[in-house]
């Protein structure tokens, strides 16, 4: 008989640590013949996650945002497989044993499941590889109300097909959840340091395509992921632009990333006639003050990202780890 594939759980951590510990908790508690083990990588959080029995931390000596928070667990990791963890998920019991037999069939490939919100409503985790008019499309105020619409999922580059009925291959899903063996990851260079917060999944999962490794949602509700939880707003959507423009400039070089500033700057245009129409008919509402916050957006993103990540900086790596048994 086949021993059972074992598991490294990463999961990249930053501010509070009650959410992970939770998360850490319903792992440990529930007996897997897969779970390998636990490691934190502690991406020099303010609040520094503490030592924890069963659990291996790993330090960081500078904050360098999730691609590389990530790898520097990875590599601790000493696993067959890789299951990468957002600090804010809550998964349902019997998750890992479940995860791991239904991704089996499908190795290697990086697996995830579909995601539920706090309050109950599905997330869209498969996606489509982002093109400019999924990020325009997303940009524009008139059309937020209108998201609930199919036709709208898929502008934004949504892939509706991954609808939670059934297993389905994607171009990539989101990374608050992946699954994947950790030979593969480390033979495409795991995630690229240069991206802060955003895209760095995308970009994983667009090299693992070109190596022939698939993408795949699985059928059913998998995990509860809060999202956002540890960062305020602002900060997130510079994050998000900031990475959306390096996955452009890598992908599609330099007039990949004009065709996303100018698509951007013509939807702000878009949303300050849209908010001003608004505002006239009594809505209470700032124009050009929103105005002028997406237009810094799309040409300063790096605003809220720290010096040393900024385009062209050099990256911070792994410096050492704690084990606490």
């Amino acid at each position: 008989m086949n021993a059972p594939q074992t598991v490294s759980v990463v999961i990249p951590f930053y501010g509070d640590p009650a959410p992970t510990q939770g998360l850490i908790r319903s792992l440990l508690e529930e007996p897997s013949p897969h779970l390998h083990e636990v490691i934190v990588s502690d991406d020099c959080s303010p609040t520094p996650f503490p030592a924890t029995e069963g659990v291996t931390v790993v330090r960081r000596r500078r904050n360098g945002g999730f691609a590389q928070a990530v790898n520097s667990g990875a590599r601790a990791a000493t696993g067959d497989l890789l299951l990468i963890l957002n600090s804010d998920l809550e998964l349902p019991r019997g998750f890992l044993d479940s995860l791991v037999a239904r991704a089996r069939p499908w190795m290697p490939a990086l697996v995830t499941t579909m995601l539920t919100s706090c309050d109950g409503h599905p997330s869209w985790s498969g996606r489509h590889f982002p093109r400019t008019h999924h990020y325009v499309t997303e940009w524009l105020l008139p059309l937020v109300r209108l998201r609930h619409l199919p036709l709208l999922h898929e502008l934004v580059g949504h892939d509706t097909t991954a609808d939670g009925t059934h297993d389905e291959v994607v171009d990539w899903a989101v990374g608050a959840l992946m699954l994947l063996p950790t030979d593969t990851y480390r033979a495409v260079g795991g995630m690229d340091e240069s991206f802060y917060m955003n895209c760095e999944e995308v970009d994983l999962q667009r090299r693992l395509r070109e190596a022939g490794v698939p993408t795949l949602v699985l059928a059913g509700q998998g995990a509860t992921h809060e999202g956002g939880g540890s960062s305020a707003a602002d900060r997130r959507v510079g994050w998000v632009v900031d990475g959306r423009r390096r996955y452009a400039r890598k992908w599609q070089g330099t007039a990949g990333l004009r065709r996303l500033e100018a698509g951007l700057l013509a939807a702000t245009a878009v949303n300050l006639l849209w908010n001003s129409a608004r505002a006239v008919a009594g809505a209470e509402l700032h124009p050009l003050e929103v105005a002028r916050t997406q237009w810094a957006l799309v040409l300063h993103p790096e605003q809220h990202v720290p010096p040393a990540n900024r385009h062209g900086a050099r990256c911070t790596h792994l410096v050492g780890s704690a084990h606490a048994s």
